[in-house]
């Protein structure tokens, strides 16, 4: 995995190599509610935060459910504990945040000069929802200023790829217009890294302040695709502020 480097804030994202996973879920899968063995989950999650240079212990992962809950982040949560949300935030140096996809936009966020930092997962409902504003919000109300937040998306479906009913794409684009997209076929679908883009500019956060992937996660082998492969494992995105020196 490569690491961008903005001050004290890290970020990364997976792809699906270099785990132990079996087949449908080989190798790095992230996931451990997709039906994969548990120990090949905690083996991969060791990996890839070893890889990142980050305790295993202290990176933290949410139950998703395509919302616009956001959670506050301050020491990792036993998996009892774990909140159903699908933002989070964190302004304590060396906790890792994950956020866990496989075609919704992995959003990672961060103020280094204030010491905050989040995720969000915006999947076509989490992007409705505004999961990616409600998440800047909460990097606000901890001290971030939306002018000096770095953003960074990794791959995720495209717009070319991401077909859904013409009823669907109106409801989506009526609440996010730049979401509004056509298949590379001629027929209705949902650009979700576009729509998130235009959020993010929303709030406040300036497009040269980051970076977006152009990795289309359907297209790409290197990653997983729900859409592309129905029982498949998930890669993730991470961000974490380092510790002060």
């Amino acid at each position: 995995m490569e690491i961008f480097e903005h001050g004290r804030a890290r970020f990364a994202f997976s792809d699906r190599h270099g785990g132990v996973s079996a087949e449908p879920y080989g190798s790095l899968n992230l996931a451990d509610h997709v039906g994969d063995d548990p120990a090949a989950v905690r083996r991969n999650r060791e990996i890839a935060a070893s890889g990142l240079g980050l305790d295993p212990e202290r990176v933290v992962y949410l139950t998703q459910v395509h919302g616009a809950e956001v959670a506050l982040a301050r020491e990792p949560w036993a998996d009892t504990a774990r909140p159903e949300a699908d933002g989070s935030v964190t302004d304590v140096p060396g906790l890792g945040l994950a956020i866990m996809v496989a075609d919704c936009t992995p959003v990672l966020l961060a103020d280094p000069e204030a010491g905050v930092v989040a995720t969000a997962h915006a999947g076509r409902p989490g992007m409705a929802a505004g999961v990616v504003p409600a998440t800047v919000a909460r990097m606000v109300s901890l001290g971030a200023e939306p002018s000096r937040i770095i953003a960074y998306t990794g791959p995720a479906v495209c717009g070319a790829c991401y077909e859904v009913p013409e009823a669907m794409r109106a409801d989506v684009a009526e609440r996010v217009p730049e979401s509004f997209a056509t298949t590379s076929w001629g027929t209705p679908s949902v650009d979700v890294p576009g729509g998130v883009w235009a959020q993010l500019r929303a709030a406040g956060i300036a497009p040269e302040h980051g970076h977006r992937s152009e990795l289309c996660a359907m297209e790409s082998k290197d990653h997983y695709s729900y859409r592309r492969e129905g029982v498949t494992g998930r890669f993730a995105g991470f961000v974490w502020l380092e510790a002060d020196v």
